[in-house]
């Protein structure tokens, strides 16, 4: 069902609870080497404001380990002061995001006031329902619920209405993401504009695409990607695979692989999709071998498969042709994860052709989606970004999307 947006709240004298996606890199110096999350926040937050709500923004930062002395690190403060300048506006920073002086400072807003809480993961409960998975009886305990409980109450406490704006989190049922909006009255519970967005490319990339739909996949493993592939195949008219997920397709085959990234446990699954897709799945015929995985190592392009001293790194240049050629034709392309080891030079060759194969398309009235995660740092490294039509901010949970094709944390907010 679609779901109500930030756009539909009445926001004028209320307390707006935006969970957001502040997760961003530091350098050592504790400064912020790419504020693009924070700058995509932006629209939700101005709407907002402007509309004279009261913003209440919480976020996790990194993985707090709950060690005083090193967790500074994982401080909000200066996503604070980013803010600040992005919006040209005083921005408060509360250094608790639950308990009174969390209470305090968000008592002490007026309308049109922005306020910062601290990482919600300095608190354990936040993500305490990830630890029901490591269970026997996969639940928490009595004595992990009621804390959790406590803290999400402490949390709601804090709000009137619920934005979620945190993509990259969605498929995680964290307190801040599913118990805090579960707590508000229906009526209150919407959508931010940059979910929103994500779920509107992704979602009509799967129930309606223009044709010819071309996925691209790649990375490591094709156990992290069977459920998004079985997904795709019936949807997609082609699927072209890369990366070292390749080469257990190609052991599956039959094909030597040499020492390249394999999961000899899971042929009979790659068999079975190779069955399963037919001429819809495009494997590469080719590849930039190496001895192993080196910058200026010596490099060797290798037609089928690969002697038992060499490992598959990159596509090789017939598969570059092939990919290319498929994807100059395709009207929708979504692309999830490099086909080679491209954060290596130069075994980044095929993953930098298949982004400027995807832009040209974008020039030429394509709808281009990157599933975010590696894919997009490889069009950002290509400086190709500007030419794509959406770039998701959550490589997890645009893969989860596309297996599953829903999310709690969306299904719990209010129907438009």
């Amino acid at each position: 069902m679609p779901k109500k947006s930030v756009a539909d709240l009445v926001c004028a004298g209320r307390r707006i609870f935006i969970r957001a996606d502040f997760n961003v890199p530091f350098d050592a110096n504790r400064q912020i080497t790419d504020d693009r999350r924070i700058q995509q926040c932006l629209p939700t937050i101005r709407h907002v404001i402007n509309h004279r709500g009261r913003a209440i923004l919480t976020s996790h930062l990194g993985r707090p380990t709950g060690d005083k002395k090193t967790d500074r690190e994982f401080s909000l403060q200066p996503v604070a002061d980013r803010l600040r300048d992005l919006l040209e506006r005083p921005v408060a920073f509360c250094a608790e995001c639950v308990g009174p002086k969390a209470d305090a400072a968000v008592a002490a807003m007026k309308d049109g006031d922005v306020l910062l809480l601290e990482n919600l993961r300095f608190h354990p409960e936040e993500t305490m329902i990830d630890l029901a998975k490591k269970n026997p009886d996969k639940k928490l305990t009595a004595e992990q619920d009621a804390r959790r409980d406590t803290f999400a109450r402490g949390l709601a406490r804090h709000a009137e209405m619920y934005v979620n704006n945190a993509f990259g989190t969605c498929h995680r049922k964290h307190v801040s993401m599913y118990d805090v909006p579960a707590l508000l009255p229906s009526g209150n519970r919407v959508l931010g504009f940059l979910v929103e967005r994500e779920l509107q490319y992704l979602g009509e990339a799967l129930r309606s695409p223009k044709r010819p739909f071309v996925a691209v996949l790649g990375g490591a493993k094709v156990s992290d990607k069977i459920g998004v592939i079985r997904s795709l195949l019936d949807v997609a008219d082609r699927i072209l695979i890369g990366g070292a997920m390749t080469y257990t397709f190609w052991a599956a085959r039959g094909q030597g692989v040499g020492t390249s990234l394999c999961e000899r446990d899971k042929l009979d699954l790659a068999r079975e999709l190779i069955a399963q897709a037919g001429d819809k799945l495009v494997l590469p015929g080719d590849s930039v071998a190496a001895a192993e995985l080196r910058a200026g190592v010596a490099t060797r392009t290798v037609e089928g498969p690969l002697p038992d001293n060499l490992m598959g790194l990159d596509i090789g240049p017939q598969s570059v042709e092939r990919f290319t050629s498929i994807i100059a034709t395709a009207r929708t392309i979504l692309w999830n994860g490099p086909v080679g080891a491209f954060e290596t030079p130069p075994f980044d060759a095929g993953t930098t052709a298949v982004a400027r194969a995807i832009a040209a398309a974008s020039g030429q009235g394509a709808i281009s989606i990157v599933g975010g995660g590696d894919s997009a740092a490889a069009v950002e490294q290509a400086g190709l970004a500007e030419r794509f039509t959406h770039i998701s901010t959550g490589g997890g949970a645009s893969l989860e999307f596309l297996e599953k094709r829903k999310f709690a944390t969306i299904d719990i907010l209010d129907d438009a």
